[in-house]
């Protein structure tokens, strides 16, 4: 702002002095007032143009003063360009009604004006030109300030809406990293707390049993082995799909047929999974399919975790749904084993983003995991 006054204020020294440039050049009326005395109307215009922009009114006032006393002195050229001036910085810079009130003013101060200078000459010609010369002096500039007024106040809009929209698309660019960064969380907490929670139940009872043969120990060494084998290949799945572009490749994703290997990795954890398919399998939507085995995949990880030592899982088809049940005892002295409520969390926001639902929570003396998720068919 301080800029734009000093702006002003050379303009107003340009202005004065290409004002005295015309008073010596005789561009006034010659009457018996000294031609010095023109130099006061110019002076005072000329100070409406360093105010232009800070104060617009007084601008306007200051004008209007030097125009009046320049009328009665002269009038002379320089005052009255100068005076459009501050016209045009009243209208442009002033309250957004001046405009529309100085044009009214302006219009009918021209059209009387030519009149009187009609029915004092008698000479119609000149009706015409006083009308001409006066909206070239009053209306032009206001009409002209009125213009680049509208333009500034709607390339201002314009630049606002624009700002608008950039605040919109960066808060959806930052929900869109949001939901990735929650479907990575999911993703990771699924594959990696299966496959962990069996080695860790597995390794703790040959740690804590010591009349195991080295049969049995082999054995709990080869599923723990698999388990470690799978968990890495699933992990290194997952990072490639998080370096290539496009959508998630149709060979890597999971699906719910694939869910008795989740039930075998549970059985040799210890697990006895008593698994049964309700209805005729069908191809579900890729969403629902992995949905659907996330939640079978945490709901027998904490029946490992925390349940007992026997599981029922139940898969439905029906019209335009997909069931999932998994029923546990709950065994009071648990597994030992830590945990954040992020899976349960996590099966929440999965039933969610395919429009389904789910219930977790005690049932018959025991624990049950109960999601619906529609596939879609119409039933």
């Amino acid at each position: 702002m301080e800029g734009m006054r000093r702006d002003d204020a050379l303009w107003a020294v340009a202005c004065f002095a290409g004002g005295l440039v015309l008073l010596a050049a005789h561009a006034y009326p010659h009457r018996a007032t000294p031609a010095y005395l023109l130099v006061g109307p110019l002076l005072v215009s000329c100070l409406g143009v360093a105010v232009r922009r800070s104060s617009p009114m007084a601008a306007l006032w200051l004008g209007l003063v030097a125009i009046v006393a320049d009328g009665f002195l002269g009038p002379s050229m320089g005052t009255i360009l100068v005076f459009t001036d501050n016209l045009y910085a009243a209208v442009r810079y002033g309250p957004a009604r001046l405009g529309k009130w100085m044009l009214g003013i302006t219009s009918v101060f021209a059209v009387v004006g030519g009149t009187a200078a009609w029915f004092f000459s008698r000479d119609l010609s000149l009706l015409a030109v006083a009308v001409v010369q006066l909206g070239l002096i009053g209306v032009t500039p206001v009409s002209t300030g009125m213009i680049i007024k509208q333009l500034h106040d709607r390339a201002e809009s314009e630049r606002s809406r624009a700002e608008q929209v950039a605040r919109l698309a960066e808060l959806d660019r930052q929900a869109a990293v949001d939901s990735e960064r929650a479907r990575m969380a999911r993703e990771l907490h699924d594959m990696i707390a299966n496959h962990f929670s069996a080695i860790a139940i597995q390794s703790t009872a040959v740690l804590s049993r010591k009349d195991l043969n080295a049969e049995a120990v082999r054995n709990v060494m080869e599923s723990i082995r698999e388990n470690s084998v799978q968990g890495m290949a699933e992990m290194r799945t997952m990072i490639g799909l998080l370096r290539q572009d496009g959508e998630e490749a149709e060979a890597t994703r999971r699906r719910v047929a694939e869910v008795e290997d989740l039930a075998e990795r549970a059985r040799e954890a210890g697990l006895e999974v008593r698994f049964r398919v309700d209805g005729d399998a069908r191809d579900l939507p890729a969403s629902v399919d992995l949905a659907g085995y996330r939640i079978v995949q945490e709901s027998l990880t904490n029946a490992l975790k925390h349940g007992g030592k026997v599981a029922d899982l139940v898969i439905g088809y029906r019209p335009g749904l997909l069931t999932l049940t998994v029923d546990n005892p709950v065994d009071g002295a648990g597994r030992a084993l830590p945990g954040a409520g992020a899976g349960l969390i996590g099966m929440r926001e999965r039933a969610v983003l395919v429009g389904g639902s789910i219930e977790a929570g005690p049932h018959d003396d025991g624990w049950r995991v109960r999601a619906e998720l529609p596939t879609g068919e119409i039933s």
